[in-house]
């Protein structure tokens, strides 16, 4: 199975990892700001099968018109819901 990979890298230094775990890489990179005060960028490499599909059925651009409404992943909202 493919595995989350994440790779953290800094403008200003040396540090650049690669994680497994997306809340791991959010954690060290938000440290690695805190401490240091450096721009500490992020790419998401690969996630996870399902969740890829999940994101992806979701629309994850945004748009109501990109989710897939025959998805089990998806929650549609009744008819007569009112909108918020």
């Amino acid at each position: 199975m493919d595995r989350t990979r994440v790779t953290v890298r800094c403008s200003s230094c040396s540090f650049e990892e690669t994680y497994t775990s997306l809340r791991r890489a959010r954690t060290d990179l938000a440290t690695h700001r805190r401490e240091h005060g450096h721009d500490v960028d992020w790419s998401i490499e690969r996630l996870a099968p399902g969740v890829e599909r999940a994101g992806s059925d979701a629309g994850v651009c945004g748009r109501p018109q990109c989710a897939n409404g025959d998805s089990p992943l998806v929650a549609t909202r009744p008819e007569n819901a009112e909108d918020s």
